[in-house]
């Protein structure tokens, strides 16, 4: 059921970096993005696809991890993503590519978890780095980063209080995501 699959859906941050997925899997998910919404239809974006040790280790060290989280630099080293989609605009195509970055990543995201696989999208990235690193043509540009493994932590929705939108880890290091009540965003 769809709801099931988005209460499922979470960013997850920590990961079993040594079980690796399969670049068909990969496939798989950009797939879904394919065939999703596009915005006039004109469908300007471009993947990038890491799923190897050399790749990651490039991808990596430019990414920013969990913001309000600031005694944490990001997953260590046994924890990382076992693999990235990175999401491009060719602007060859388009300059603008509307609202298709956010139907994309949650198509790719909601089959992720299908196959028991978590993600996080990333926009907090140093783009032109990450595009010169990898070697990727200037026609694209960077929209951002979904860094995708098998999740090693345990991330639980919960009631906002005192419209508190921080998220939090307890000292299980349990992920803890506020989230509004249904009345209170219906405005009518």
């Amino acid at each position: 059921m769809l709801k099931e699959l988005i209460l499922k859906n979470r960013s997850y941050r920590r990961f079993y970096q040594d079980k690796m997925i399969e670049k068909e899997t990969l496939i798989e998910l950009i797939d879904l993005a394919r065939l999703s919404p596009s915005a006039r239809n004109a469908q300007p974006l471009k993947y990038f696809i890491s799923n190897d040790e050399a790749t990651n280790a490039k991808v990596f060290p430019h990414l920013s991890w969990a913001g309000y989280l600031k005694e944490w630099n990001g997953p260590e080293k046994g924890e990382q993503p076992s693999a990235y989609i990175i999401i491009l605009n060719d602007t060859e195509i388009s300059s603008n590519y509307f609202c298709d970055d956010g139907i994309a990543s949650q198509s790719i995201l909601l089959g992720a978890v299908e196959k028991d696989l978590g993600g996080c999208i990333i926009g907090s990235v140093n783009r032109l780095q990450l595009q010169r690193e990898l070697g990727i043509n200037d026609q694209y540009k960077i929209v951002h980063v979904i860094a995708l493994g098998f999740p090693k932590e345990e991330v639980g929705l919960e009631e906002m209080k005192d419209n508190n939108h921080i998220y939090w880890r307890d000292v299980n290091e349990k992920h803890h995501v506020p989230k509004r009540k249904i009345d209170e965003i219906i405005i009518s």
